[in-house]
């Protein structure tokens, strides 16, 4: 499975979808990049004048690239549209702020994945390699029936 096949699978769409480029991705981990638009919709009332990436945007990239693209190369064909990766748990502390039209690479190492849960360890940088957040999320990989 490729990258383009991956990002194919993501259960996002625009303007949701925050994965751009898969460069690397294997059964220990994934590395991805996405650039923020200055256009989307958040940046125009966080904050007025001072236009900043609000911390649960940065999550969420941080678990379409380190979780849910690793979970979906893990599954290895098995991932379909019955399918899907509920977040579970995450602890990330943010260090800089980022900014719109900046470039960030997601750097994701799998923990575990076992009985269905996959756990990483998750790094955010910028594109001066400066580390804008970091921390663990973690998943389950369940059918959309037990969701509902």
């Amino acid at each position: 499975m490729n990258s383009q096949d991956i990002i194919a699978q993501l259960p996002y769409s625009k303007p949701f979808l925050f994965v751009d480029e898969i460069t690397h991705i294997d059964e220990n981990g994934v590395e991805g990049s996405y650039t923020f638009d200055e256009n989307l919709d958040f940046y125009k009332g966080h904050f007025k004048e001072f236009p900043v990436t609000p911390g649960v945007i940065l999550t969420e990239v941080m678990a379409q690239i380190g979780l849910v693209c690793l979970g979906i190369f893990l599954l290895n064909n098995t991932f379909s549209k019955s399918t899907s990766i509920a977040l579970t748990s995450n602890d990330i502390e943010f260090l800089k702020p980022v900014f719109p039209n900046e470039k960030v690479i997601v750097i994701s190492e799998k923990i575990y994945f076992r009985f269905g849960k996959l756990k990483c360890k998750v790094v955010m940088k910028n594109e001066k390699e400066d580390v804008v957040c970091t921390g663990t999320i973690a998943g389950m990989i369940v059918s959309k029936s037990e969701i509902t």
